[in-house]
C-alpha cells in the first residue's frame, strides 16, 4: 500500500457526475429515474450539496451517440448549476482543440466571479475521434493530444494569474494578454482548480507536470495504488504535489444481496448495441498508446456498461461495506471520490443519510489510529 501523503485528518471529498446527458450513468435498459434536463439537475445540485457533496462534474458530449441522444453543453450547464447553489463547486469538462484556452479562460473567470469562486475545469484530451472529424477539426495522435493539453493548461494558468500573459508553444501563442476580471483567489487556491484524467503514461506525466488534480477511471485497490505511486513520482520530479480523484458507481442498499441484484440487472439489461459502439470508439484510445496503458485498454463489456469503469471501484453493497472501501481508497491516496448513481435523487439522499456518516466515523477512527476492518472484497 502506498503511503498517503495527505493527513488522514483531511476529510475525503465527494463529487457526483452531473447527468446532463440523456441515458443516465449506465448504458442499460434498466429503469433509471434520472433525467438530463435542467429542472431535475437544479434540484439534484441543491440536494447533493445538502448531503455532503462538495463538487459536481458536468459531462461533455457534442454529438448524439452511444445511448446519449441528448446532451447539454458542459460549461453553460455548469454556470447554471453554480448560480442555483451556494457551496457546490462545479467542474466543467472541456476539450482542447474544440476550445481556445483564451476564450475558455475568460468564460471561467466570469463564472468564477459570479459564483463566488466555485468554478473549475476538467481538461479532456479527446477520445471520440468522430466528434473532431465530424466538426472538421484535426484529430491528433494520442501523445500529441496530451502535448496540446499541457499547453492548454499552462495558458489557462498564465491568463488567470498574470496581467501580461505570455506563452509561446507549438499549439498556442499568447502575447501581452490580460483578462479582467481575474478569477477569485483564496488560501490554497491561486486560480480555479484544474482537473485532468487519463490512464496512459502521457496522461500521468501531464498530471505530474501541470495539473492540480488527477482523475482515475474506476480501479480496484491495486490499480489505483499503481496510478497514485506513478503520478506522485512524476510530480516529485517537478517539485509539485497532485491530488487524486477516483471514479466509482455507487449501489448502496440495506443488504449486500439487494445491491448485487441491482448490479446484475444493470448488466443483464445492458444496451448491447450502444455499449459495443462505445467500446469500439474508445478502444482505439487505449490501444493507440505505445505502452497499452490508455483508458479502457483492458475494459471488459460489463465494465463499459458504466462508461468510466465505475463498477470496478466496488462501491456496491451495504453502507458499512461501501464505507470500508472508501476508507481504504483514502488510505491509498484518494482525496475525492467521483460518484455515479442509478436513481440520482433517491440514491444521493440515501448516500448522505446512510453511507456518509459511517465514512466520517471511520475517518475519526483513522485520526485516532484505530484499526480499520478489512474492506469488502470481491463483488462476485
Amino acid at each position: 500500500m502506498a503511503e498517503n501523503e495527505n493527513p488522514y485528518g483531511e476529510l475525503l471529498k465527494f463529487a457526483y457526475w452531473v447527468p446532463n446527458v440523456s441515458g443516465g450513468l449506465v448504458t442499460s435498459k434498466i429503469e433509471q429515474r434520472t433525467d438530463w434536463g435542467y429542472d431535475y439537475n437544479k434540484e439534484l445540485a441543491v440536494l447533493a450539496e445538502r448531503n455532503g457533496f462538495e463538487y459536481a462534474l458536468t459531462q461533455v458530449r457534442y454529438t448524439a451517440s452511444y445511448g446519449a441522444a441528448y446532451q447539454h453543453e458542459s460549461t453553460g450547464f455548469s454556470l447554471a448549476l453554480l448560480l442555483a447553489t451556494q457551496r457546490l463547486k462545479v467542474i466543467a469538462a472541456v476539450h482542447p482543440g474544440l476550445w481556445h484556452p483564451g476564450v475558455l479562460a475568460k468564460f471561467v473567470a466570469s463564472a468564477d466571479v459570479l459564483s463566488g469562486g466555485r468554478a473549475a475545469v476538467n481538461v479532456v484530451s479527446g477520445w471520440f475521434k468522430d466528434e473532431f472529424t465530424g466538426l472538421g477539426e484535426p484529430w491528433l495522435e494520442h501523445d500529441e493530444r496530451y502535448r496540446r493539453s499541457e499547453e492548454f493548461i499552462r495558458v489557462l494558468r498564465e491568463l488567470w494569474t498574470d496581467d501580461h500573459a505570455e506563452f509561446r508553444g507549438d499549439f498556442y501563442r499568447i502575447h501581452d494578454f490580460d483578462i479582467k476580471p481575474k478569477p477569485l483567489t483564496g488560501p490554497g487556491r491561486p486560480h480555479p482548480e484544474i482537473f485532468q484524467g487519463g490512464n496512459s503514461t502521457a496522461a500521468r506525466k501531464l498530471a505530474g507536470r501541470v495539473s492540480d488534480w488527477y482523475f482515475s477511471n474506476g480501479k480496484d485497490f491495486d490499480g489505483f495504488t499503481e496510478q497514485v505511486d506513478e503520478v506522485r513520482g512524476y510530480a516529485a520530479e517537478h517539485g509539485r504535489t497532485v491530488r487524486f480523484g477516483l471514479n466509482g458507481f455507487v449501489i448502496a442498499r440495506d443488504t449486500e444481496r439487494e445491491a448485487k441484484d441491482v448490479l446484475r440487472e444493470i448488466v443483464e439489461k445492458a444496451d448491447t448495441q450502444a455499449v459495443e459502439g462505445f467500446r469500439g470508439a474508445v478502444k482505439q484510445a487505449g490501444k493507440s498508446t505505445s505502452d497499452g496503458k490508455g483508458m479502457w485498454a483492458d475494459s471488459e463489456f460489463a465494465d463499459l456498461v458504466q462508461y468510466n469503469d465505475g463498477f470496478r471501484t466496488g462501491l456496491i453493497g451495504t453502507p458499512e461495506q461501501i464505507a470500508d472501501r472508501a476508507i481504504e481508497y483514502k488510505r491509498r491516496g484518494a482525496n475525492l471520490l467521483l460518484l455515479g448513481f442509478l436513481h440520482y435523487h433517491e440514491d444521493v439522499e440515501y448516500f448522505g443519510r446512510n453511507v456518509l456518516p459511517i465514512i466520517r466515523e471511520k475517518e475519526r477512527d483513522l485520526d485516532r489510529g484505530a484499526a480499520t476492518p478489512e474492506p469488502v472484497g470481491s463483488l462476485s
